[in-house]
């Protein structure tokens, strides 16, 4: 096997790991609120707290592996991310394990644009490209959705604490093994940080998550606040990026339809793929009363499908594009989550969840690699990081909203804390999910046609020539 698919499958592993450790502390927070001391509603940061500070520092990430190095960056991130679980596993403290997912969540978001960008240097423009970005688009989407197959034996068998412990030997593993399969480069420039873009755009992001996280226990006044104070600071961060001279994210990518709707279509799957899976663990758990490991094997097809159709999507990008793709795998995921709206406290899971969770992970599994491949596909290697950052940042801040939304609608749409009512609410959260494919399918519809892509043979795929 050629030394790049080995780097690949390296690359591969990293991305899983990242992205699985935002869902899989899902399944287990029931547990973690047992054993140890939160203060009201603070539990609720074991998962937000790395999807604020990975989704608000990936952009920061993305240009520390340009300017830095990426195999430099990617093998001190791994480092940092081993620490943290270890500190994830032994901590003594609801504050102690938030904190430690806080670190976690800074770690992950060096991590993620590193290994994605390494791809992207790796691998040439064109058909081998595609499908080395569909294979790692195909991670992330079942990263995402794996978490409760992964989390509930774990949890149930070995303790919640197993859920840390297990990155450690996969940090350790990737450390030794970078020097040797991945190639290290940098983009040109300046050897200096836009601190101001960084600082403006980070807390932008970050007010962001954090107002649609909070926004079921605040007032509508506070959350509306929230809002505007992240509205401003991403006005703030615009002006800043056009004065800078070495700005933190070229306002020039911006100019490209492929990565708009690439990013778009990565948002809605994202937002789609966490909050489904959050709601169905809820309904699963609190209202059909059934244990981690039973809740595990039921969404287990969830995550089967996503493999599936990770496959055969990025066969079909490569052969009609990423359009089509894109737009039927959303469809696909509509049909799901319609399924998912019908379910009831007396539905027989072949009745109605194997079929809805079977359609969703197939659109989801099929439309991550879409999304993927256009975000990156007219990417020049000297901007490899920061649109790497930005796409990863799609996905996770996506799936961090995904959970708030649909939880504030369960929430506002149970009537009582019965099986029946809490299921009430969860069916309109799963048809609420129509809102996502919305979101996505305007990114689709920005996305050029077949005909008019950019071919390997154009000037335009070339690289230096975009």
């Amino acid at each position: 096997m050629p030394k790049r698919w080995l780097a690949l499958a390296l690359l591969c592993l990293t991305g899983f790991m990242i992205i699985l450790d935002a869902s899989i502390v899902l399944v287990a927070v029931p547990s973690i609120e047992q054993d140890l001391t939160f203060s009201s509603g603070g539990v609720q940061w074991v998962p937000s707290g790395y999807a604020l500070m990975f989704g608000g520092l990936l952009l920061l990430g993305g240009r520390v592996s340009d300017l830095l190095g990426r195999r430099r960056v990617l093998i001190v991130g791994l480092a940092v991310f081993a620490g943290s679980s270890l500190l994830c596993g032994f901590a003594w403290s609801g504050d102690a394990l938030v904190l430690a997912r806080g670190l976690q969540g800074i770690a992950a978001a060096v991590l993620a644009p590193s290994a994605l960008s390494i791809v992207m240097t790796t691998f040439p423009d064109g058909p081998e490209r595609n499908k080395a970005l569909g294979i790692w688009g195909a991670t992330s989407g079942v990263g995402g959705t794996a978490g409760s197959l992964i989390g509930g034996p774990v949890t149930d068998g070995l303790g919640w604490q197993w859920i840390f412990f297990i990155n450690v030997p996969v940090c350790l593993l990737v450390i030794a093994l970078a020097p040797v399969l991945l190639q290290d480069s940098r983009g040109p420039g300046k050897r200096g940080f836009d601190l101001t873009g960084a600082v403006t755009v980070t807390a932008a992001l970050i007010v962001l998550v954090y107002a649609v996280i909070e926004a079921p226990e605040s007032s509508a006044g506070r959350t509306t606040l929230l809002a505007l104070v992240s509205a401003a600071l991403f006005a703030l961060f615009v002006l800043v990026e056009k004065r800078s001279a070495a700005p933190l994210v070229p306002l020039r990518l911006f100019r490209s339809r492929a990565l708009i709707g690439g990013n778009l279509i990565t948002i809605a799957f994202g937002l789609g793929a966490f909050g489904l899976n959050y709601v169905y663990t809820q309904y699963a758990q609190l209202a059909l009363g059934i244990s981690a490991i039973q809740y595990g094997l039921m969404s287990s097809v969830l995550a089967a499908a996503a493999v599936c159709g990770s496959m055969v999507g990025q066969n079909l990008v490569t052969r009609v594009g990423a359009r089509p793709v894109a737009a039927v795998s959303l469809l696909l995921t509509g049909v799901g989550a319609t399924a998912m709206s019908r379910l009831t406290v007396e539905s027989g899971y072949f009745e109605l969840a194997f079929w809805g969770l079977t359609f969703f992970g197939a659109g989801l599994g099929a439309g991550t690699v879409a999304g993927s491949i256009s975000a990156l596909a007219q990417v020049t290697g000297d901007d490899a990081g920061v649109a790497s950052g930005l796409q990863n940042a799609s996905f996770q801040i996506g799936g961090a909203v995904g959970i708030a939304v649909l939880s504030a609608v369960a929430t506002a749409h149970s009537s009582g804390s019965s099986p029946a009512g809490l299921t009430a609410g969860y069916r309109v959260a799963f048809a609420a999910c129509w809102a996502f494919v919305a979101v996505g399918l305007v990114g689709a519809g920005l996305l050029r046609t077949r005909a008019t892509e950019p071919t390997a043979a154009s000037p335009a795929a070339q690289p230096g020539h975009r």
